[in-house]
């Protein structure tokens, strides 16, 4: 893919009400967003997070992935990739609303270049991977 000018690492969003409440899943997106920053080797302005899949009303934590796709061309930042490290799989909310929705949203903004990087999916290793960990953590289910 290159490098773009920003990484944006987008997590499935949920209401801001469930934070305030306890739910500490946005605090786990952004240890995942450090960690794949710092293994990336990436300065904090070459990459950023945010959530997506908003629905109905109420506030949902932010920044918000659409919004933040179609302001970025506006900062000088016209070439970027996408990852949605929250999914193992490939769906509809990464390959519709990200990777189509969202390319548009970026695209029509004056965007360039947009990349989106696949979750690990089918891979071999990655189906081998997630077999070890269900056979390790299942002990004593089967």
């Amino acid at each position: 893919h290159g490098k773009p000018d920003l990484l944006l690492m987008s997590y499935h969003g949920i209401p801001k009400r469930y934070f305030d409440k306890g739910d500490n899943y946005p605090c786990q997106c952004c240890k995942t967003t450090f960690l794949l920053a710092s293994k990336l080797n990436l300065k904090p302005n070459e990459y950023t997070m945010t959530f997506q899949s908003r629905l109905g009303a109420g506030e949902w934590m932010k920044e918000y992935t659409d919004k933040t796709l179609k302001a970025l061309p506006g900062k000088g930042l016209k070439n970027v990739q996408v990852i949605c490290p929250g999914f193992s799989a490939d769906c509809l909310e990464t390959i519709e609303e990200i990777s189509e929705e969202n390319h548009d949203y970026f695209m029509e903004s004056g965007g360039e270049k947009f990349g989106y990087i696949p979750a690990l999916n089918d891979r071999k290793d990655h189906i081998e991977f997630l077999t070890q960990l269900l056979l390790k953590n299942a002990v004593g289910w089967l």
